[in-house]
């Protein structure tokens, strides 16, 4: 063997270093396959996830058809609605003895309120009693509401009698002492063509001869009143019952959730809180102006409830949410998005999307010309949560609240 034919055989029999790595056109072959795998298979995953919101965007029917209407920016929460802490210097009494005492009023040193399920209670002292009962039992679902009844609105009138808002069974006479009660309208009857279908609020004039309350809608019930304030029709109004000749008439209609009514001290106006908008108008139901309307204050900083009168010439009302400036604010920004609501309610149940509201209480008193002389608030509704009405009583704001299962007591010589 010569010394060439040496070289070549150690060149065959070099030893090599063997490594996990491939020749390039196979790593590059085998990363673009891997890649195709990741590819579809995450592309199948998102259509497996689409399909169904797509189901549901396309085919099924959306429960609400919402309205395009429109807010102004609302006000900057400076001023008279600068955020403070005052309504959390109240106290919870009668707590886990009342449930939803949405409306409350006094008849000497006793107090009265409606409850979510179905009573009218009569508070003394510290004890709670059942004076009466407008609907049947069983109560405490949402299909049982209907038939157990909902008091709303309550009222004393002159004679020393109660007056009773129930938001399915109609408008009621309760004795406060015996508990009997005489039904002066009928819930869900026809009048000028449709139903009342959510009885809210009750207003009575001083000699006792004429009521006035607010049917917030023809369509939606008060089991479903996100529904309502999220489709924003204006299909409310405000009726006026005689109680001498039993005539039954409807003072305003075309309102977007009529909610709070209160008489104004001549007696030919109402205010009435037009929940939807933001804001309260005055109907005009007696004198030269009678079937008119206009503002008494716009573009509230929060959804007002009910309203009641001030010991300082003023009114009280509620809130129990805000349009937070500077902030975000859902209602605003869906009031031109009816696309989005839909479809939001394809996806959740009022329920669900209760949460996504964070409660804020806010209570207002408000002067002729619709202007803020005071605000009370609890952020977050710590304290006074989902607050419906204020009754002011010896010094004293009560109030009322849609859910919660207390009254809070606000002492106003500490605010």
């Amino acid at each position: 063997m010569n010394e060439t034919e040496g070289l070549r055989f150690r060149r065959v029999h070099r030893p090599q270093v063997i490594t996990d790595e491939l020749p390039e056109h196979r790593r590059k072959g085998t990363g673009t396959y891997s890649g195709k795998v990741f590819q579809v298979t995450l592309l199948s995953l998102g259509g497996l996830l689409l399909l169904p919101l797509l189901f549901i965007l396309l085919i099924l029917e959306s429960p609400i058809h919402p309205e395009v209407f429109s807010l102004k920016d609302p006000p900057q929460m400076k001023g008279c609605w600068e955020p403070n802490l005052k309504l959390r210097e109240a106290e919870r009494i009668y707590e886990d003895q009342v449930l939803g005492p949405e409306s409350i009023v006094n008849i000497g040193d006793v107090l009265f309120a409606g409850t979510a399920d179905g009573k009218i209670v009569k508070l003394i002292g510290r004890r709670v009693h059942t004076l009466t009962r407008l609907g049947k039992l069983p109560c405490g679902s949402r299909e049982q509401e209907p038939s157990c009844g909902r008091p709303l609105g309550i009222r004393a009138g002159p004679n020393g009698t109660l007056f009773v808002a129930d938001a399915y069974l109609g408008v009621f006479e309760v004795n406060p002492s015996t508990g009997e009660s005489t039904r002066l309208v009928s819930g869900g009857q026809l009048v000028a063509g449709r139903k009342l279908s959510f009885i809210n609020d009750i207003t009575v004039t001083r000699d006792g001869r004429k009521l006035f309350f607010t049917d917030s809608s023809s369509r939606w019930q008060r089991r479903d009143y996100l529904q309502l304030l999220m489709e924003a029709t204006a299909d409310g109004r405000v009726l006026e019952l005689d109680l001498e000749t039993r005539e039954l008439t409807v003072v305003m209609e075309n309102l977007r959730f009529p909610n709070g009514i209160q008489l104004l001290p001549d007696e030919e106006s109402v205010l009435v809180a037009e929940t939807t908008m933001a804001r309260i108008r005055r109907v005009h139901v007696a004198g030269l102006n009678k079937g008119g309307m206009d503002t008494f204050v716009e573009n509230l900083p929060g959804f007002p409830d009910n309203i009641r009168p001030s010991s300082g010439g003023g009114y009280w009302v509620a809130m129990s949410s805000v349009r937070p400036n500077p902030g975000f604010s859902v209602m605003d920004f869906l009031s031109q998005r009816p696309w989005i609501k839909k479809f939001i309610f394809k996806l959740f149940s009022p329920e669900v999307l209760m949460k996504f509201s964070p409660p804020y209480s806010l209570v207002a008193e408000l002067h002729d010309g619709g202007v803020c002389s005071r605000s009370f608030h609890d952020p977050g509704g710590l304290v006074a949560g989902y607050i419906s009405e204020v009754h002011e009583h010896q010094g004293s704001l009560y109030l009322g609240s849609f859910r919660s299962n207390y009254i809070a007591k606000l002492d106003l010589s500490k605010v």
